[in-house]
């Protein structure tokens, strides 16, 4: 699946790299951040033609789309059938920008995501040729059928925005976000995500079944024909740009970034929990509130916006002790009890429990 072809190789010099890395941190354009009327009124257009395909989820929709303001990585985690790659496919088709597909299997090597450097016999020289990784939105479907070895070629990517192939480095453009789609259930042919990996990623969602309704409402529309089909772009990359801009001009208290801290630290302090959060969580956690808080039109972030995106983005880096396995208690349990823990700051400098 492409949307439009992209154009740039990767430059080799350093001039160049700087540029493109002043590019992802929005130096480029115009720089002229969207105010909070327009980033509600491009992000409602890009709900809208996400939800035309994922009928009746407007809060998966919604973590998605936190997910792109903060600059993140969505993993689309759920049982077959339920629409995972139909959500990265309208997401991605919803804006106007480069996109590319990867179908993850046990065959597939990191160099057909990356990208190789291939001996150009007129040239006598190495040419890079840049792999599907080279593109705004990277839809990776059932990530964990891959080998270890190949999903390992996405950690740099995914944290640095940029590829090493060859001792040469290659920066990626903005926005870059990869959206990766996985089954839990099914076993055979799969290789666990290692922690690392699972830490890269800004949030977790599972879409689940549709209530009877909304199934209903899916099977009149669709059964006819693809929504996929009749999805046009409502933004360009270029607008995400600024849009990104502005949630990250959102006002975070510093009683609320302390907020933040503590309910990362809390989750290492847990006994049923063996690996808390990580500091890239707290970051993390920190950029989902921001954009939360712009989707609901605040310039600044409330306690309520973390426990809002607390569970996506911290639930799937946790590892649990054997004891809660054998208890039957979950990662979002213990989300969920620690949120109820740490005490939430008030106006006044109080806090409450």
């Amino acid at each position: 699946m492409t949307s439009r072809t992209q154009s740039a190789v990767p430059g080799e010099h350093h001039g160049e790299q700087a540029t493109a890395q002043a590019a992802y941190y929005g130096m480029s354009g115009n720089g002229r951040p969207a105010s909070l009327a327009e980033l509600h009124d491009t992000v409602s257009r890009i709900a809208g033609n996400v939800e035309r395909v994922l009928v009746g989820k407007p809060d998966v929709v919604r973590i998605a789309l936190v997910t792109l303001l903060a600059e993140g990585h969505l993993l689309v985690e759920d049982v077959p059938g339920v629409g995972k790659t139909s959500l990265a496919k309208a997401l991605a088709r919803s804006i106007d920008c480069t996109v590319s597909r990867v179908q993850f299997t046990p065959d597939l090597l990191p160099s057909d995501v990356t990208g190789v450097s291939i001996y150009n016999r007129q040239t006598g020289g190495f040419e890079f040729r840049p792999g599907p990784v080279f593109a705004n939105i990277v839809v990776g479907d059932e990530i964990n059928r891959a080998s270890p070895k190949t999903q390992s070629a996405l950690l740099e990517c995914m944290e640095e925005h940029q590829v090493t192939v060859d001792t040469s480095t290659y920066q990626l453009d903005s926005p870059f976000m990869v959206i990766a789609t996985q089954n839990p259930i099914e076993m055979e042919g799969t290789y666990a995500l290692p922690e690392a990996q699972r830490d890269r990623f800004t949030a977790r969602v599972s879409i689940g079944y549709p209530d009877p309704q909304a199934e209903l409402a899916m099977v009149d529309e669709h059964s006819g024909h693809n929504p996929l089909a009749d999805l046009r772009p409502v933004s360009d990359a270029d607008t995400v740009r600024r849009l990104i801009h502005t949630t990250r001009m959102v006002h975070m208290a510093p009683e609320v970034r302390q907020y933040a801290v503590e309910i990362a630290s809390a989750t290492r302090q847990v006994p049923e929990i063996r690996l808390g959060a990580s500091p890239r969580a707290t970051l993390q956690l920190v950029r989902a509130a921001r954009a939360q808080a712009a989707l609901s039109g605040r310039e600044y972030v409330v306690p309520d916006d973390l426990h809002s995106v607390a569970v996506p983005v911290l639930a799937h880096r946790l590892v649990l002790t054997t004891e809660a396995h054998a208890a039957r208690r979950s990662a979002t349990d213990l989300v969920h009890a620690v949120l109820h823990r740490v005490p939430v700051p008030q106006a006044n400098g109080q806090a409450r429990r």
